[in-house]
């Protein structure tokens, strides 16, 4: 999955070892322990702040965050010990049920063997386990990954018995997701309705126990074609859970299919399922029908520029052709792909309800933008007849900012980075999220007026 460019302006992902610790931090109880060069720790803080809808460090976060430090002498004669010492420092200093040693670039790179330190401790009776999350891994969203593979191949119990529709939930990356809590939080909330017991491991009411004892589910659903696919093969190696990989549902239309999938995977009753839907919807539009002469009257509708990761993307694209009425012309997804794992959004967005046909682009550097939109739209030349982008609208992250300015645009700011924004309990995911969505993109054109 490496790219090809010389170099990307402006990245949009944190490295994989952020990826990790954001991860571990959202984990209740959860202790990272860095092995790693010094600064790597406050400089994964300081992306946090200003690009998650500013995420505070939590419990034992951001420059709280223990770490070994290592210098020019560990670098040359091996930090096993640096790091052996920072352990038995951290256990001794700080409260933890679980600590989990997280690795940077220059001890990946030395080969320190982080995991006979976790195996010495283990011995000694405590909860510990270890990740090897360089950087040159990939970004954040691998991070995450493999983090959870460490955990489910050790810290997770194995049963072999498993609890008729019990589910594990996740997918959304605390932390490059913004909104992940909301999001989870809409997406459990819908799944219990069809009587199902979901575990998110990350929620404000999670508890450690929830991961310990997440064997005994009968599914493991991901909500993304992409991130956390590896933790649920390594899931299904070790517990023998299969999984479901389904797209982050956006809006009415695409949540009902998410709520058929996972039901349908579930043997769970047409009636039952339908019903759920039936309700929901009922509601949903219940507070459209308020809005829907505004929209008609003072012309709402607009063109649209998408511009996020691959499980935004795609989500924010369908809402808004299929549930919306606008036309996205241009869905620009930034994760570092390969041309061969483009199918699976090439063909979510081949098949959207309304008929409309978006241009999708893969591009990671976020100063390539402008120009792909010209190409799509040239600007105009004094033709007789020109088709103007206008009225428009920009969904990204904060990064789009100047593309909306030059475009005379709306512009709102939900995928990563999110700088512009402060975040708390708000999610877009399932029908209760696309209102939000709606209340806020909205809010922006009449701001204007």
């Amino acid at each position: 999955m490496a790219s090809n460019k010389a170099f990307i302006e402006r990245q949009r992902t944190f490295c994989a070892l952020g990826g990790a610790v954001l991860t571990a931090t959202a984990l209740p109880g959860v202790v990272p322990i860095l092995h790693t060069s010094m600064g790597c720790g406050g400089s994964i803080f300081f992306n946090q702040i200003g690009s998650t809808g500013y995420l505070g460090a939590g419990y034992c976060g951001g420059m709280a965050v223990p770490s070994s430090n290592v210098g020019e002498n560990d670098i040359v004669f091996g930090g096993d010990r640096r790091l052996r010492e920072q352990v038995e420092n951290t256990i001794k200093l700080v409260d933890g049920e679980l600590y989990v040693i997280l690795t940077g670039c220059m001890t990946d790179i030395i080969g320190d063997d982080i995991h006979a330190v976790v195996r010495d401790h283990q011995a000694d009776g405590v909860q510990i386990f270890g990740a090897e999350t360089g950087g040159f891994n990939g970004g954040g969203y691998k991070g995450y990954d493999l983090l959870l593979q460490s955990l489910f191949r050790g810290f997770v119990v194995r049963k072999p018995e498993k609890i008729r529709h019990k589910v594990n939930l996740w997918g959304i990356v605390p932390g490059q997701d913004a909104f992940w809590r909301g999001n989870l939080k809409y997406l459990r909330e819908l799944l219990e309705k069809l009587g199902l017991n979901v575990s998110t491991f990350v929620e404000n009411h999670s508890k450690l126990d929830d991961l310990k004892q997440a064997g005994d589910a009968e599914l493991n659903i991901v909500v993304s074609k992409y991130y956390g696919i590896e933790a649920a093969e390594t899931f299904e190696d070790v517990h023998q859970t299969p999984y479901l990989s389904v797209q982050l549902p956006i809006g009415p239309t695409a949540t009902a299919e998410f709520l058929r999938t996972v039901g349908n995977a579930l043997n769970i009753s047409s009636e039952n399922i339908e019903n759920v839907i039936a309700d929901e919807a009922k509601e949903y539009f219940a507070y459209i029908d308020r809005l829907a002469d505004a929209y008609n009257d003072v012309d709402m509708q607009r063109y649209a520029v998408v511009v996020g990761d691959t499980n935004y993307a795609p989500a924010l694209t369908r809402f808004l052709a299929d549930d919306l009425g606008w036309l996205p012309e241009l869905t620009v997804v930034t994760d570092d792909i390969g041309e061969d794992e483009h199918e699976p959004i090439d063909s979510y967005l081949s098949k959207l309800s309304s008929g409309f046909k978006t241009n999708i682009v893969y591009e990671t550097d976020a100063s390539e933008i402008a120009g792909h939109l010209t190409r799509i739209r040239p600007p105009y030349k004094g033709e007789r007849y020109y088709n103007t982008f206008y009225p428009a609208f920009v969904v990204g992250s904060h990064l789009e900012r100047e593309l909306a300015k030059s475009i005379k645009a709306g512009y709102l700011t939900v995928t990563y980075p999110v700088g512009d924004r402060v975040v708390l309990s708000r999610g877009y995911a399932g029908y209760k999220g696309s209102l939000s969505l709606i209340e806020d993109l909205f809010g922006v054109l009449v701001a204007e007026r």
